[in-house]
Parts: structure tokens; sequence; C-alpha cells
């Protein structure tokens, strides 16, 4: 088995090292387009192989697309990191542009893959990488449900002062300002949040989770990397293994939750085919209507998307 990394910055090293540390694959390729960073970090990481029970080959390259052939899995990290006061949408711009041109790379030596796309916006970058490729939404999938997920599942297990492993959270919709943690589905061992703390609080962490990408943003200088980069690796294991996990992530609508033609965050079966399936949860009326919000929020980027895209031709 064999994966393939498309930018080896933060997100994507992290993801590397992650993946390569669960021994998924026998075959890692690092690639970026900035000499010597690929395979700098590619020597490092195999310089632990001994250290940490590493038997994934790791190999860093700069720009040398054919040493990704035949890769099972490509996980596409490349594209400017978002920076403090940066809106996603001012990202389109540069990032759509890179996300096209890694696609039509990979795809001419990898035909078959499974493609993950973690690029800002990532759900506007999905939806452009299928629109683009014509590759079929099960083989194309973005990460944010996941992240946002864990997100959410840390501000709770802080509220609730146990360990994030005990607690059970889900987001849905696009990645930003009108996701949607579905603090209905979250419990603590099986017992519902919403019986253990107070509104307020649990509307805290709700807050909290929308701005979470921001808040480390402004602390850091830059994007997040470890929980993204982890996320990558773990939606990566689902498929590689057909695990059959259930997983909130970035897929194309087509009539699920009476929408069509627009990418964000639902809970899917993750398993070799990719998105095996979307499931469709029970949402009552006021959830129904935050996520038409934020489905109309993603319709807004798309359009963004296609004038910068049409300025550019």
């Amino acid at each position: 088995m064999k994966i393939s990394v498309i930018g080896a910055g933060n997100v994507g090293a992290t993801a590397a090292n992650v993946i390569a540390c669960r021994n998924l694959v026998d075959q890692l390729v690092l690639l970026d387009i900035k000499a010597g960073i690929a395979e700098g970090k590619a020597m490092d990481m195999m310089q632990t192989a001994h250290l940490l029970g590493i038997d994934t080959h790791i190999e860093g390259v700069t720009g040398d697309y054919p040493q990704t052939a035949n890769s099972n899995l490509i996980i596409i990290t490349s594209g400017m990191a978002r920076r403090p006061g940066m809106s996603r949408e001012e990202l389109i711009s540069i990032n759509a542009g890179i996300v096209k041109d890694v696609m039509q790379q990979c795809l001419k030596h990898s035909p078959d893959a499974i493609f993950l796309i973690i690029s800002n916006p990532a759900d506007t970058l999905t939806y452009l990488a299928i629109k683009e490729t014509g590759l079929p939404r099960h083989r194309v999938i973005g990460m944010s449900g996941l992240l946002d997920s864990s997100r959410f599942g840390y501000f709770l297990s802080k509220a609730l002062n146990c360990p994030p492993l005990d607690v059970d959270a889900m987001v849905i919709g696009v990645h930003g300002d009108f996701m949607l943690p579905l603090t209905r589905f979250a419990h603590y061992r099986g017992i519902p949040v919403e019986q253990l703390l107070s509104p307020a609080i649990i509307q805290k962490a709700e807050l909290d989770t929308k701005v979470g990408g921001g808040t480390l943003t402004q602390l850091l200088g830059t994007s997040a990397w470890y929980a993204p980069g982890a996320t990558a690796a773990m939606m990566a294991e689902a498929i590689l293994r057909d695990s059959q996990k259930m997983i909130s992530c970035i897929v194309l609508m087509e009539g699920e939750y009476e929408e069509n033609d627009v990418c964000a965050a639902v809970p899917v079966i993750l398993g070799k085919n990719g998105m095996e399936r979307v499931v469709e949860l029970r949402l009552n009326s006021e959830e129904k209507k935050l996520f038409g919000k934020s489905i109309e929020s993603a319709r807004r980027t798309n359009n963004a998307m296609k004038d910068v895209l049409r300025k550019t031709i």
C-alpha cells in the first residue's frame, strides 16, 4: 500500500509522521515544491524508525510527481496557510489554482487514487476538485468534520473535567463560523452532555469550537497543524483498513439532507472505496435551520471561487 502527501508543511509533515508511526502503508511519499523541505523531513522521520518501530519507508521529493505513481491514497495539504485576520474566502484566489494543478499532476500517475483534501477552505476546494476532475464523489473527500468534532469534544471534556477520550461529539456543516456542533448527539460515556452541563457552558463550548481554528491562528501566527495532520491520518486509516467507521467528512451532497451540488461535512461511512455512504441523522427543526444556514455559507464561498476562477481565465 502507498500514500502520497502533497505539501510538506506543518500539516502535511504531521500527517505523514502519524501515518508512519501507525504503520498504515509500506511506502509514503512526501512531496513539496520547495527544494530540500520534503527530503529533510522524510530523513528526519526515518531516523526515528528504530526508536518508534516504524516499518513504513518514507521518501521526500521536490516536485517529482512520478514518484507518487500508483498511490492508493493521496492527501493534499498544498496551499497558503491561513494568517491572522485572513478570512477563509481570501485563501481561495491562491489555493484554488494550487489544488487544481496538484490534482491534475497526481491523476497522471495515480488515476485510481482516493483523494483527501486538507487545503483550506476545504469545503470549497473539495467541491472544486470533484468538478474539475469529474471524479466520482466517493473518491474525493474533504477534512473538517472530524477535526471540528475533535475540537468540540475537547472543549466539552474541559467543561466536564474528564478525559477527551470519554466524550463523543460531532460537528457537521461547513468549516467556519457556520459549522453546526450537534450538542443533542454529544455524550459522556453514554450520558447526554445536556444532562450534565448548563446551557451557558454548552453554548461556550459550541462557540469555542466555531472559532477554534481562528483562536489557534491568533496564538500561533499560522494555522494549527497537530490536530489537522492527525485528522488526515485517521481518515486515511479508516479508508485503507476498510474500517467502516462513521466519521464526519466533507462530501458532495446528492440529495442527502435535501441538498444537492454542494460540499459540507456530514457523517459518512469510510472504507476501502473512500466514502461508502452518507449517514442521514434525524435533525430536529432547529438543527435543520442551522444546517441550512451552513449550506448557504458554502454556496456563497463556492460562488466566490467561481468568480475568482473566471477572472483568472
